[in-house]
Protein backbone atom coordinates (compact mmCIF):
# COMPACT_ATOMS: atom_id res chain seq x y z
CA UNK A 1 0.00 0.00 0.00
CA UNK A 2 2.86 2.37 0.84
CA UNK A 3 4.43 1.70 -2.57
CA UNK A 4 1.09 2.30 -4.32
CA UNK A 5 0.67 5.65 -2.56
CA UNK A 6 4.20 6.69 -3.55
CA UNK A 7 3.59 5.77 -7.18
CA UNK A 8 0.26 7.58 -7.28
CA UNK A 9 1.88 10.77 -5.94
CA UNK A 10 4.75 10.57 -8.45
CA UNK A 11 2.35 10.07 -11.35
CA UNK A 12 0.13 12.90 -10.12
CA UNK A 13 3.11 15.26 -10.00
CA UNK A 14 4.36 14.12 -13.42
CA UNK A 15 0.93 14.66 -15.02
CA UNK A 16 0.73 18.14 -13.46
CA UNK A 17 4.15 19.06 -14.86
CA UNK A 18 3.15 17.69 -18.27
CA UNK A 19 0.03 19.89 -18.30
CA UNK A 20 2.07 22.91 -17.16
CA UNK A 21 4.50 22.46 -20.05
CA UNK A 22 1.63 22.50 -22.53
CA UNK A 23 0.99 26.16 -21.69
CA UNK A 24 3.42 29.03 -22.46
CA UNK A 25 5.89 29.78 -19.64
CA UNK A 26 7.32 33.29 -19.92
CA UNK A 27 9.79 33.04 -17.04
CA UNK A 28 12.84 31.20 -18.48
CA UNK A 29 14.08 30.11 -15.03
CA UNK A 30 10.70 28.59 -14.20
CA UNK A 31 10.64 26.85 -17.59
CA UNK A 32 14.09 25.33 -17.00
CA UNK A 33 13.10 24.21 -13.48
CA UNK A 34 9.85 22.56 -14.62
CA UNK A 35 11.53 20.94 -17.64
CA UNK A 36 14.25 19.50 -15.40
CA UNK A 37 11.70 18.08 -12.93
CA UNK A 38 9.70 16.61 -15.81
CA UNK A 39 12.81 14.94 -17.30
CA UNK A 40 13.80 13.50 -13.91
CA UNK A 41 10.37 11.93 -13.42
CA UNK A 42 9.74 10.81 -17.00
CA UNK A 43 11.51 7.44 -16.81
CA UNK A 44 9.80 6.30 -13.61
CA UNK A 45 6.43 7.69 -14.75
CA UNK A 46 6.59 5.53 -17.89
CA UNK A 47 7.35 2.47 -15.74
CA UNK A 48 4.51 3.30 -13.31
CA UNK A 49 2.00 3.55 -16.17
CA UNK A 50 3.24 0.24 -17.55
CA UNK A 51 2.99 -1.30 -14.06
CA UNK A 52 -0.56 -0.03 -13.56
CA UNK A 53 -1.55 -1.35 -16.98
CA UNK A 54 -0.38 -4.85 -16.02
CA UNK A 55 -2.28 -4.60 -12.71
CA UNK A 56 -5.46 -3.90 -14.69
CA UNK A 57 -4.73 -6.86 -16.98
CA UNK A 58 -4.21 -9.04 -13.90
CA UNK A 59 -7.65 -8.09 -12.55
CA UNK A 60 -9.27 -8.83 -15.92
CA UNK A 61 -7.55 -12.22 -16.22
CA UNK A 62 -8.56 -13.17 -12.68
CA UNK A 63 -12.19 -12.51 -13.62
CA UNK A 64 -11.83 -14.79 -16.66
CA UNK A 65 -10.65 -17.64 -14.43
CA UNK A 66 -14.26 -18.06 -13.33
CA UNK A 67 -15.35 -18.71 -16.92
CA UNK A 68 -14.69 -22.38 -17.91
CA UNK A 69 -14.34 -21.40 -21.58
CA UNK A 70 -11.48 -18.98 -20.87
CA UNK A 71 -9.92 -20.47 -17.73
CA UNK A 72 -6.97 -22.20 -19.43
CA UNK A 73 -6.08 -19.14 -21.52
CA UNK A 74 -6.47 -16.87 -18.50
CA UNK A 75 -4.07 -19.03 -16.45
CA UNK A 76 -1.40 -18.73 -19.17
CA UNK A 77 -1.91 -14.96 -19.39
CA UNK A 78 -1.82 -14.57 -15.61
CA UNK A 79 1.54 -16.31 -15.36
CA UNK A 80 3.11 -13.86 -17.86
CA UNK A 81 1.36 -10.86 -16.29
CA UNK A 82 2.60 -11.72 -12.78
CA UNK A 83 6.17 -12.11 -14.05
CA UNK A 84 5.94 -8.66 -15.70
CA UNK A 85 4.52 -7.13 -12.52
CA UNK A 86 7.34 -8.58 -10.39
CA UNK A 87 10.02 -7.36 -12.82
CA UNK A 88 8.47 -3.88 -12.99
CA UNK A 89 8.25 -3.66 -9.20
CA UNK A 90 12.01 -4.27 -8.96
CA UNK A 91 12.74 -1.69 -11.70
CA UNK A 92 10.51 0.90 -10.02
CA UNK A 93 12.04 0.31 -6.58
CA UNK A 94 15.52 0.81 -8.08
CA UNK A 95 14.35 4.06 -9.69
CA UNK A 96 12.96 5.15 -6.30
CA UNK A 97 16.29 4.64 -4.52
CA UNK A 98 18.01 7.88 -3.43
CA UNK A 99 20.34 9.09 -6.16
CA UNK A 100 24.02 9.80 -5.58
CA UNK A 101 24.26 13.56 -6.17
CA UNK A 102 27.57 13.02 -7.97
CA UNK A 103 26.45 10.31 -10.41
CA UNK A 104 25.99 12.69 -13.34
CA UNK A 105 29.31 14.44 -12.75
CA UNK A 106 32.47 13.96 -14.80
CA UNK A 107 35.19 11.87 -13.16
CA UNK A 108 38.83 12.49 -12.31
CA UNK A 109 40.78 9.22 -12.45
CA UNK A 110 44.13 8.94 -10.70
CA UNK A 111 46.26 5.83 -11.23
CA UNK A 112 49.40 5.32 -9.16
CA UNK A 113 51.98 2.54 -9.08
CA UNK A 114 52.07 0.71 -5.76
CA UNK A 115 54.39 -1.97 -4.45
CA UNK A 116 56.39 -3.89 -7.03
CA UNK A 117 58.89 -1.42 -8.53
CA UNK A 118 59.04 -1.16 -12.32
CA UNK A 119 56.48 -3.96 -12.76
CA UNK A 120 53.99 -2.00 -10.62
CA UNK A 121 54.52 1.05 -12.85
CA UNK A 122 53.98 -1.06 -15.98
CA UNK A 123 50.77 -2.43 -14.46
CA UNK A 124 49.63 1.10 -13.57
CA UNK A 125 50.16 1.92 -17.26
CA UNK A 126 47.93 -1.02 -18.22
CA UNK A 127 45.16 0.30 -15.94
CA UNK A 128 45.57 3.86 -17.19
CA UNK A 129 45.21 2.73 -20.81
CA UNK A 130 42.27 0.47 -19.83
CA UNK A 131 40.28 3.47 -18.58
CA UNK A 132 41.21 5.56 -21.62
CA UNK A 133 40.13 2.76 -23.93
CA UNK A 134 36.90 2.22 -21.96
CA UNK A 135 36.11 5.95 -22.18
CA UNK A 136 36.66 5.85 -25.95
CA UNK A 137 34.29 2.88 -26.29
CA UNK A 138 31.66 4.81 -24.33
CA UNK A 139 32.09 7.91 -26.46
CA UNK A 140 33.34 9.93 -23.48
CA UNK A 141 35.95 12.69 -23.74
CA UNK A 142 39.33 12.25 -22.03
CA UNK A 143 41.65 15.06 -20.98
CA UNK A 144 45.02 14.11 -19.53
CA UNK A 145 45.95 16.26 -16.54
CA UNK A 146 49.27 14.84 -15.44
CA UNK A 147 51.56 11.97 -16.37
CA UNK A 148 54.79 10.74 -14.77
CA UNK A 149 56.33 7.84 -16.66
CA UNK A 150 59.30 5.56 -16.13
CA UNK A 151 62.09 4.81 -18.63
CA UNK A 152 60.33 1.57 -19.62
CA UNK A 153 57.01 3.29 -20.31
CA UNK A 154 55.41 2.49 -16.98
CA UNK A 155 53.27 5.00 -15.12
CA UNK A 156 54.31 6.31 -11.71
CA UNK A 157 51.24 8.52 -11.63
CA UNK A 158 48.65 9.36 -14.27
CA UNK A 159 45.66 11.68 -13.91
CA UNK A 160 42.84 12.23 -16.41
CA UNK A 161 39.41 13.84 -16.52
CA UNK A 162 36.70 11.77 -18.20
CA UNK A 163 33.65 13.73 -19.37
CA UNK A 164 30.27 12.49 -20.53
CA UNK A 165 26.80 11.45 -19.39
CA UNK A 166 26.74 9.42 -16.16
CA UNK A 167 30.53 8.99 -16.09
CA UNK A 168 31.00 9.02 -12.31
CA UNK A 169 28.04 6.65 -11.81
CA UNK A 170 29.87 3.95 -13.76
CA UNK A 171 33.47 4.61 -12.78
CA UNK A 172 33.12 5.27 -9.02
CA UNK A 173 33.39 1.56 -8.18
CA UNK A 174 36.94 1.46 -9.63
CA UNK A 175 38.44 3.21 -6.59
CA UNK A 176 40.73 0.98 -4.58
CA UNK A 177 43.72 -1.33 -4.76
CA UNK A 178 44.26 -3.32 -7.95
CA UNK A 179 46.64 -6.31 -7.89
CA UNK A 180 48.31 -8.07 -10.81
CA UNK A 181 49.87 -11.54 -11.01
CA UNK A 182 51.99 -12.15 -14.12
CA UNK A 183 55.47 -12.78 -15.45
CA UNK A 184 57.06 -9.32 -15.72
CA UNK A 185 58.82 -8.15 -18.88
CA UNK A 186 61.83 -7.54 -16.63
CA UNK A 187 61.87 -11.18 -15.36
CA UNK A 188 64.20 -13.52 -17.25
CA UNK A 189 63.48 -16.69 -15.24
CA UNK A 190 59.75 -16.71 -16.01
CA UNK A 191 58.61 -16.42 -12.39
CA UNK A 192 55.20 -14.95 -11.63
CA UNK A 193 55.33 -11.70 -9.66
CA UNK A 194 52.64 -9.90 -7.72
CA UNK A 195 52.50 -6.12 -7.77
CA UNK A 196 49.89 -3.46 -7.22
CA UNK A 197 48.52 -0.10 -8.25
CA UNK A 198 45.93 2.19 -6.69
CA UNK A 199 43.06 3.90 -8.47
CA UNK A 200 41.11 6.88 -7.17
CA UNK A 201 37.97 8.05 -8.94
CA UNK A 202 36.73 11.48 -7.85
CA UNK A 203 33.72 13.51 -9.00
CA UNK A 204 34.77 16.66 -10.82
CA UNK A 205 33.49 19.61 -8.84
CA UNK A 206 33.19 23.35 -9.37
CA UNK A 207 33.06 26.45 -7.18
CA UNK A 208 29.39 25.83 -6.41
CA UNK A 209 30.30 22.49 -4.80
CA UNK A 210 33.28 23.66 -2.78
CA UNK A 211 35.15 26.88 -2.03
CA UNK A 212 38.86 26.96 -1.12
CA UNK A 213 40.47 29.95 0.57
CA UNK A 214 43.61 31.27 -1.15
CA UNK A 215 45.33 31.62 2.24
CA UNK A 216 45.03 27.85 2.72
CA UNK A 217 47.14 27.11 -0.34
CA UNK A 218 50.89 26.72 -0.83
CA UNK A 219 51.76 26.93 -4.53
CA UNK A 220 55.13 25.84 -5.91
CA UNK A 221 56.30 26.01 -9.52
CA UNK A 222 58.99 23.80 -11.03
CA UNK A 223 60.22 22.46 -14.34
CA UNK A 224 58.17 19.66 -15.85
CA UNK A 225 60.11 16.42 -16.29
CA UNK A 226 59.59 13.46 -18.58
CA UNK A 227 60.47 9.78 -18.25
CA UNK A 228 63.65 9.13 -16.32
CA UNK A 229 63.80 12.70 -15.05
CA UNK A 230 64.52 14.26 -18.46
CA UNK A 231 63.34 17.85 -18.75
CA UNK A 232 60.68 18.39 -21.37
CA UNK A 233 60.91 22.17 -21.24
CA UNK A 234 63.14 24.85 -19.81
CA UNK A 235 60.51 26.97 -18.04
CA UNK A 236 59.01 26.63 -14.59
CA UNK A 237 55.55 25.75 -15.90
CA UNK A 238 54.71 22.75 -13.71
CA UNK A 239 52.62 23.52 -10.62
CA UNK A 240 52.33 21.81 -7.23
CA UNK A 241 49.54 22.93 -4.87
CA UNK A 242 49.36 21.97 -1.20
CA UNK A 243 46.12 22.45 0.73
CA UNK A 244 47.56 23.30 4.13
CA UNK A 245 44.56 22.36 6.38
CA UNK A 246 44.23 18.84 4.94
CA UNK A 247 47.76 18.19 3.64
CA UNK A 248 46.42 17.20 0.22
CA UNK A 249 49.07 17.72 -2.49
CA UNK A 250 48.39 17.73 -6.24
CA UNK A 251 50.59 18.61 -9.16
CA UNK A 252 50.13 19.20 -12.87
CA UNK A 253 52.85 19.39 -15.50
CA UNK A 254 51.07 18.37 -18.69
CA UNK A 255 50.23 21.80 -20.03
CA UNK A 256 52.80 24.18 -21.47
CA UNK A 257 51.58 27.20 -19.49
CA UNK A 258 51.86 27.72 -15.76
CA UNK A 259 48.36 29.27 -15.76
CA UNK A 260 46.75 26.17 -17.33
CA UNK A 261 48.63 23.79 -15.05
CA UNK A 262 47.51 25.77 -11.98
CA UNK A 263 43.87 25.67 -13.14
CA UNK A 264 44.05 21.92 -13.73
CA UNK A 265 45.73 21.28 -10.38
CA UNK A 266 43.03 23.33 -8.62
CA UNK A 267 40.35 21.25 -10.34
CA UNK A 268 41.89 18.03 -8.98
CA UNK A 269 42.47 19.55 -5.52
CA UNK A 270 38.83 20.61 -5.19
CA UNK A 271 37.68 17.12 -6.10
CA UNK A 272 39.95 15.58 -3.46
CA UNK A 273 38.66 17.87 -0.71
CA UNK A 274 35.03 17.46 -1.82
CA UNK A 275 35.37 13.65 -1.81
CA UNK A 276 37.06 13.64 1.61
CA UNK A 277 34.25 15.73 3.09
CA UNK A 278 31.63 13.53 1.44
CA UNK A 279 33.26 10.39 2.88
CA UNK A 280 33.35 12.00 6.32
CA UNK A 281 29.60 12.69 6.18
CA UNK A 282 28.88 9.22 4.79
CA UNK A 283 30.90 7.66 7.61
CA UNK A 284 28.92 9.63 10.20
CA UNK A 285 25.63 8.45 8.72
CA UNK A 286 26.87 4.87 8.45
CA UNK A 287 28.51 4.64 11.88
CA UNK A 288 26.23 1.82 13.02
CA UNK A 289 26.22 -0.11 9.79
CA UNK A 290 28.33 -3.23 9.29
CA UNK A 291 29.53 -2.20 5.83
CA UNK A 292 29.70 0.90 3.70
CA UNK A 293 28.78 0.67 0.05
CA UNK A 294 31.10 2.33 -2.45
CA UNK A 295 33.46 3.74 0.17
CA UNK A 296 36.32 3.75 -2.34
CA UNK A 297 38.89 3.08 0.37
CA UNK A 298 42.21 3.08 -1.48
CA UNK A 299 43.81 0.66 0.98
CA UNK A 300 41.22 -1.97 0.13
CA UNK A 301 42.25 -4.58 -2.44
CA UNK A 302 39.28 -4.67 -4.75
CA UNK A 303 40.44 -6.64 -7.79
CA UNK A 304 43.08 -9.12 -8.97
CA UNK A 305 44.22 -9.55 -12.58
CA UNK A 306 45.81 -12.99 -12.96
CA UNK A 307 47.37 -13.19 -16.42
CA UNK A 308 48.75 -16.80 -16.31
CA UNK A 309 45.23 -18.06 -15.51
CA UNK A 310 43.55 -15.49 -17.76
CA UNK A 311 41.15 -14.36 -15.05
CA UNK A 312 39.97 -11.20 -13.31
CA UNK A 313 38.44 -11.44 -9.84
CA UNK A 314 36.56 -8.63 -8.12
CA UNK A 315 36.81 -9.49 -4.43
CA UNK A 316 33.92 -7.26 -3.30
CA UNK A 317 31.30 -9.38 -5.05
CA UNK A 318 33.28 -12.61 -5.61
CA UNK A 319 32.99 -12.19 -9.38
CA UNK A 320 35.50 -14.01 -11.60
CA UNK A 321 35.71 -13.59 -15.37
CA UNK A 322 38.07 -15.71 -17.46
CA UNK A 323 38.83 -12.91 -19.90
CA UNK A 324 41.60 -10.79 -18.40
CA UNK A 325 42.81 -9.51 -21.79
CA UNK A 326 39.31 -8.35 -22.79
CA UNK A 327 38.91 -6.56 -19.46
CA UNK A 328 42.21 -4.66 -19.60
CA UNK A 329 41.45 -3.70 -23.21
CA UNK A 330 38.25 -2.13 -21.90
CA UNK A 331 36.00 -4.38 -23.99
CA UNK A 332 34.75 -6.51 -21.07
CA UNK A 333 35.04 -3.93 -18.28
CA UNK A 334 31.29 -3.29 -18.56
CA UNK A 335 30.62 -6.83 -17.33
CA UNK A 336 32.46 -6.08 -14.08
CA UNK A 337 30.92 -2.63 -13.63
CA UNK A 338 27.38 -3.87 -14.39
CA UNK A 339 27.77 -6.58 -11.74
CA UNK A 340 29.02 -4.04 -9.18
CA UNK A 341 26.11 -1.68 -9.90
CA UNK A 342 23.61 -4.55 -9.63
CA UNK A 343 25.12 -5.62 -6.29
CA UNK A 344 25.02 -2.04 -5.00
CA UNK A 345 21.36 -1.70 -6.00
CA UNK A 346 20.46 -5.04 -4.39
CA UNK A 347 22.02 -3.99 -1.09
CA UNK A 348 20.28 -0.63 -1.15
CA UNK A 349 16.97 -2.30 -1.95
CA UNK A 350 17.43 -4.65 0.99
CA UNK A 351 17.97 -1.64 3.29
CA UNK A 352 15.20 0.50 1.81
CA UNK A 353 11.67 0.54 3.21
CA UNK A 354 9.71 0.65 -0.06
Amino acid sequence: MILKEKLDKILEKFNALEERLKTPIEDSKEFVKISKEYAELEKIAIKIKEYQDFLRKKTESEKLLKDPDFKELAEIDLKDIKQNIEALEVEIKILLLPKDVDDEKNAIIEVRAGTGGEEAALFAGVLYRMYKRYADLKGWAVEEISMQQTDMGGVKEGVMVVSGKGVFARLKFESGGHRVQRVPETESSGRIHTSAATVAVLPEVDDVDIHIEEKDLKIDVFRASGAGGQHVNTTDSAVRITHIPTGVVVSCQDGRSQHKNKAQAMKVLKSHIYEAEKKRKDAERAENRKSQIGSGDRSERIRTYNFPQGRVTDHRINLTLHKVEAVVEGDALDEVIDALIADDQARKLAEASL
